[in-house]
Order: C-alpha cells, then sequence, then structure tokens
C-alpha cells in the first residue's frame, strides 16, 4: 500500500513538474525575444553610419522575408496566397506594418535609440484606440483615462518644443510616433480581413511586399549607396536585424501568441525599452533624461489602465491561481 501512495504521488508530481518547465521555457522564450528587439534599435543606430535608412530598412525585410518564406515553402502547405482576404491582409501588412518600420530608420539618424524604444510602447495603446474604430471594440472610462495617461507620457518623452515642432529631434521623434502609428493600423487591418494563410507565410509575403515598398521609396528620396555601405559593421547590422531581430524573434513571437494570445505578447513592449536603453547607453554612449523615463512610466500605467482585466488575467496564470 505504501508502495503504491509513494507511485501515486510521483505521478502527481510529474505533471506540476513538466508545467513548470513549460512556464520556465516560456519566460525564457519571452526574454529572448525582448533581447532579440531590444537590441534591434542599437543595431539600427550603428547601421545608419554607413546606409541609407529607407535602403538599410530594405536590406533588413530582404533577409527576413527570404528566410520566413524557406521555412514556410518547407513547413506548410498552402503557403502561397491565393484568397482574396489572405492578398488584402499582405498587402496591409507590408505597407504599414512593414514599410512603415522606414520612418524609425529615418528618425534614429538623430534619435536615441533608448527614446525610440520607448515611443514604441505606445503601439498598444494605439492598437487599441483604431481597433475601437476599425473593430467596433469599447473602451471603458478607465480605459479612457489610460489613453489619456499613456499619450501624456509621449508627450513627456517627446518634450516638443512649441516654436519648434518641425525643427530637428522634435521631428525626428515624431516620425517616431508616426510609424507607431502605422504598425498599429497594420495590425488591425490585418486583424479585420481575418486571414486563413499560416502566419509565418502571411509574415513572409508580408516582409516581401513592405522592402519592395521601402526600396521604392528609397529610389524616390535618392539614396544613394557608397562604398563604405559593405562594410562588415554595416553587413553585420543588416544580418542582426533581418536574421536575429526579425525572422527568428518573429518565429518566437508567433509561438508565445499562439499559446498565451496577443496581449501577453505586447508585454514584450515595455522590457523592450530597458534592453534599448540599457544597450544604448553603455554600448552606443547614449543619454537617456529622467523627462524619458517618466515619460515611459506613463505609458506603461495607462496600458495597464487600459488593458487592467487581461493584466490580472496573466498574473493569476503566472502566479499558480488558475491555469
Amino acid at each position: 500500500m505504501a508502495a503504491i501512495r509513494a507511485a501515486t504521488a510521483s505521478a502527481l508530481e510529474l505533471p506540476a513538474q513538466l508545467v513548470a518547465v513549460s512556464r520556465s521555457l516560456d519566460v525564457s522564450l519571452f526574454l529572448v525575444l525582448s533581447v532579440l528587439w531590444g537590441l534591434s534599435f542599437p543595431a539600427i543606430s550603428v547601421g545608419l553610419d554607413s546606409l541609407p535608412p529607407l535602403f538599410f530598412a530594405g536590406l533588413r525585410y530582404d533577409v527576413a522575408a527570404i528566410l520566413l518564406l524557406a521555412v514556410a515553402a518547407i513547413r506548410i502547405d498552402g503557403w502561397v496566397p491565393t484568397r482574396r482576404d489572405d492578398l488584402a491582409a499582405i498587402a496591409a501588412g507590408g505597407c504599414f506594418l512593414v514599410a512603415g518600420n522606414g520612418l524609425l530608420f529615418v528618425a534614429q539618424q538623430t534619435v536615441p535609440s533608448g527614446i525610440a524604444a520607448i515611443l514604441q510602447s505606445l503601439a498598444p495603446i494605439v492598437t487599441a484606440l483604431l481597433a475601437i474604430v476599425l473593430l467596433d471594440e469599447h473602451l471603458t472610462r478607465v480605459g479612457v483615462v489610460g489613453v489619456a495617461i499613456g499619450f501624456v507620457g509621449v508627450g513627456l518623452v517627446i518634450s516638443p518644443d512649441p516654436g519648434a515642432l518641425l525643427a530637428g529631434d522634435t521631428a525626428a521623434r515624431l516620425l517616431v510616433v508616426g510609424q507607431v502609428c502605422s504598425i498599429a493600423l497594420g495590425g488591425v487591418l490585418v486583424q479585420r480581413f481575418s486571414p486563413a494563410i499560416d502566419r509565418v507565410a502571411l509574415t513572409g509575403w508580408s516582409m516581401a511586399v513592405g522592402a519592395l515598398v521601402l526600396h521604392a521609396a528609397s529610389e524616390v528620396a535618392g539614396e544613394h549607396l557608397v562604398g563604405e555601405g559593405t562594410n562588415p559593421t554595416a553587413v553585420g547590422a543588416v544580418l542582426y536585424l533581418g536574421v536575429f531581430s526579425t525572422a527568428v524573434a518573429f518565429l518566437i513571437y508567433f509561438a508565445i501568441l499562439e499559446k498565451y494570445g496577443a496581449f501577453e505578447v505586447a508585454l514584450v513592449s515595455y522590457l523592450v525599452p530597458v534592453v534599448a536603453t540599457v544597450a544604448g547607453v553603455f554600448v552606443l554612449g547614449e543619454t537617456i533624461g529622467p523627462g524619458a523615463v517618466a515619460g515611459f512610466s506613463l505609458v506603461a500605467l495607462g496600458f495597464a489602465l487600459l488593458k487592467r482585466n487581461a493584466l490580472v488575467d496573466v498574473v493569476d496564470v503566472v502566479a499558480g491561481i488558475r491555469p
């Protein structure tokens, strides 16, 4: 009888151990994704020393599109889009989610990587607002307060000069806000079209479309690649951004998204600026003022108020209160 009880106890402990291991792996993936995306901002700053911004952005998504579409071709049946909704989603993703990032590359010519990453944390709030308009979602009174606080935080980060809103660093920071609005719109439009194609293939095709748009914009802008654009630092920046912070990062992103949902993935937005700021300060010698830190704190608070119910659910799962 004692042996049976011991065996039963061991059998009951095993699932709990497996759950603990699974959660540990999930946390590791979450942290890896945060690091990969966080380091993308200083990598952009480094690459911009040698490459024109729009062309640089196009190269990033050239590399990522090739890798993701290769994975899709090998692992996924029906990876080539044929349905109208799939094509519409790819067009929206390419033009807004991907090509819109060209604004970030232009802005980071003068905006520190840490500041650019902090402004990215506005994306979930803008996405929620656009979802109200385009997806018929609703916003509670507390949610309205959260949105307002978030925008006050962004105002602190930008710290605009009323007498020179379109000059220098202020204009560049507003470009980052424009990029945030673009990627938020792209995400909502993709959701609205409800594509049936696999997400890896959808992302790969969207990046291919976005890369074409960015290269076309580079030509229109008259960008020119000089000889130094092929130096090891520039090539390394392109490869890191294309392979690790885009292709590999999005495969991790989809793994987390499939298991936990969009809200949990959005929480990465609040660890990415920490990684980017630390890397920018210690590697690139950038400085982040107290206003930017306070602004980021307000944006995070606004997001917490906006998505407080989902946040409580996440805390309960992590604490083991419920599965």
